[in-house]
Formats: structure tokens, C-alpha cells, sequence
């Protein structure tokens, strides 16, 4: 079993969601982590939308990179463009990849347009997830 760390600043929003969604979708192939470099919490929304398709975050803790130094690693996933520009380099045994997702976090609107933005980045990390991990070619 291939273990996966993703990694995102605060660890608080997309590197949930995507820690939820892979082990919910191919957590018997993959066991997986998420950390970030100045990790803020579980965000309150990320936990509302992956409700929502039936998957519980909302016992996650939002854990510092350094709490997986002692992991081995085989797959890290940076999914915010600031993490990868500046987390320290995090050598995975297998391969290191960088996709990164919009912060839904970031939306300065209403209630609702929050919970739009986590909702599109959950679904964008959903398809992501499906076509990089359901089979043994990632990329």
C-alpha cells in the first residue's frame, strides 16, 4: 500500500478535502496524510461540503509537514502553488507532484458563494483524484 501525503499552507481547506476523497475513493490501495507549512485549523466549510457527498472530515486535525518527516512516503501532492514555492522539499520514494487548486477560502462574498467556491474546488479535486490515483499511472 502506496502511502500519500498532501501538502497545503494551511492544511485547513483543499489537502482535507483531498485527504478525505482518496482514502474515501482508493483508501484500500493508498494510506494517507495531509500536513501543511503553517497549518490554521480544519475549515468549517470544507468539513460542511465533503459532508455533503457523504464523507466525514471533521475528525481530521490540521497537522505541520514535520509531523510526517519520520513517514515514509511514497507519493507527495502539493495542491496550493504557495506550498509548492514554499514548503521545503519533501522527498517522496516514488514521486513528487504538484497540481495546484484554487483556495476556496480566499472568496470574499457571502455564505454561499463561500460554499460555491469549496464546493467547485471539492468537485475539481474529486476528478483529479480519479484520474491520477484510480490507476497505477500518475501524472
Amino acid at each position: 500500500m502506496d502511502t500519500v501525503l498532501f501538502v497545503c499552507t494551511h492544511n485547513a481547506s483543499r489537502s482535507q478535502m483531498a485527504e478525505g476523497l482518496l482514502r474515501d475513493r482508493y483508501g484500500d490501495r493508498y494510506e494517507v496524510y495531509s500536513a501543511g507549512t503553517n497549518p490554521r485549523g480544519v475549515n468549517p466549510f470544507a468539513v460542511e461540503v465533503m459532508e455533503e457527498i457523504g464523507i466525514d472530515i471533521s475528525g481530521h486535525t490540521s497537522d505541520h509537514v514535520d509531523a510526517c518527516t519520520d513517514t515514509p512516503l511514497d507519493i507527495v501532492v502539493t495542491v496550493c502553488d504557495d506550498a509548492a514555492e514554499n514548503c521545503p522539499y519533501i522527498p517522496a520514494r516514488e514521486q513528487n507532484l504538484h497540481r495546484g487548486f484554487d483556495d476556496p477560502s480566499a472568496v470574499d462574498g457571502t455564505d454561499a458563494e463561500t460554499r460555491a467556491a469549496f464546493q467547485r474546488v471539492r468537485d475539481e479535486l474529486a476528478d483529479w483524484i480519479d484520474v491520477t490515483f484510480a490507476s497505477a499511472d500518475r501524472g
